[in-house]
């Protein structure tokens, strides 16, 4: 078997004005990603994804390093996955590069599970195909009875885990965390992400707070380059720091373990280099006593790739999924996503196990992948007028 050609698809979706959301960053009011797909002499397709700067990543995969890929062996997914980084060390190491890289590593994985005819969960040691998976959304309200009803309603469609967004402001986040507590019970989990903005003292407070709701985790508090504020905050409240979404493969988060900033790492196949990368993190925390649980936030590739690793891991914890009316994510897959009592199944099929819904993928390709749209990507933005504008943090007088 051997590679023919490297495919990238930017994709748009803009959403309606009924799903559009308020968050730190502004209103999103549209969804981007990038698909890859490495067809194979024989006919059979690998399926990879990226997200990151559109444009950028199909001038990296197209440009670069399809040219190096075609006539290749797609099962040497080490030697290429050394290759690709090579090319791209000068320019890369993080960002678009190494998300570009990774989207092609996943897609390759996807080729050997075919190639050996087992899922990439047993080609990783995995001993099932089940792997917990949590809500991800509870963005800002101006009502927190909203929050309250849309947590309730992911814990009644099979969840057990939900993810809610802070930082408003210290009054909001109080009884935002106590309105959706108090919707999901005790018997399910809070993780809350703090959008990465709180300063250390608030951050202290905050976090006292959240370790009395007994809050499952508390993500990003703090801006990634800001480590020395999460190696101080960490152990000085009673519920686990987690970040790594804005790192990228296993260098950063080996700095990151390295300096004792996080109890839970959160690398994303489709940012950090791949599932190669996402298994090496994985190992790295299970060096170090820390558990992982990857990030998702942009399609149902990245979350099946994801699921793959955390599903074979013994500190793998969750897998993130998108609800905020991603149709990447609802209707990208020929057989959606399935949450039964807080766990996707990933079956027996070989590679990631996937098919792509055609329908979604022709209606949201970009027509000039090279060309992105004015708008507000909710963490890419594209446009002067769609800046982020800073929003600010109102502190409690006590």
């Amino acid at each position: 078997m051997r590679i023919e050609n490297v495919e990238a698809i930017n994709l748009l979706h803009r959403y309606p004005e009924e799903h559009r959301f308020q968050y730190g960053g502004g209103i999103c009011d549209a969804r981007l990603t990038t698909l890859i797909l490495v067809h194979t002499e024989c006919g059979a397709v690998g399926i990879g994804s990226v997200y990151s700067y559109p444009a950028l990543v199909y001038l990296i995969v197209q440009e670069q390093l399809a040219s190096v890929l075609v006539g290749e062996d797609p099962t040497d997914v080490e030697a290429l996955w050394g290759k690709m980084y090579a090319l791209t060390r000068w320019y890369g190491r993080k960002g678009a590069a190494m998300s570009a890289l990774g989207g092609v590593d996943t897609a390759l994985w996807d080729l050997r599970g075919q190639a050996e005819g087992k899922p990439i969960w047993s080609l990783l040691g995995g001993e099932n195909d089940r792997c917990p998976a949590y809500a991800s959304g509870l963005l800002w309200k101006d009502d927190v009875k909203e929050l309250a009803d849309e947590a309730a309603g992911y814990i009644e469609a099979g969840f057990r885990r939900v993810k809610m967004r802070l930082a408003r402001s210290e009054e909001y986040d109080r009884a935002a965390v106590e309105a959706v507590r108090g919707a999901v019970g005790a018997e399910n989990d809070v993780i809350v992400d703090a959008s990465m903005r709180y300063h250390l003292d608030l951050a202290r407070r905050m976090g006292d707070f959240l370790a009395e709701k007994g809050v499952f985790w508390y993500e990003e508090p703090f801006a990634p380059e800001n480590i020395d504020d999460f190696v101080a905050l960490r152990g000085t409240v009673g519920v686990p720091l987690a970040a790594g979404e804005n790192e990228f493969g296993l260098q950063g988060f080996r700095e990151l373990v390295r300096a004792g900033a996080v109890d839970i790492v959160q690398p994303d196949a489709c940012r950090c280099g791949g599932i190669s990368e996402v298994w090496k993190v994985g190992q790295l925390a299970l060096e170090h006593g820390l558990r992982f649980a990857t990030h998702s936030w942009s399609d149902a590739v990245a979350i099946v790739a994801n699921a793959h690793v955390v599903g074979a891991t013994p500190n793998g914890v969750t897998v993130e999924i998108d609800r905020m009316n991603n149709p990447f994510v609802d209707e990208m897959l020929g057989q959606p996503l399935e949450v039964v009592d807080g766990e996707i199944a990933l079956g027996d099929a070989p590679g990631l196990g996937i098919e792509l819904n055609w329908e979604v993928i022709e209606r949201c390709r970009l027509a000039d992948p090279l060309h992105i749209p004015d708008g507000v990507y909710s963490d890419m933005m594209f446009g002067r007028e769609n800046l982020p504008r800073a929003v600010p943090y109102l502190e409690s007088d006590g």
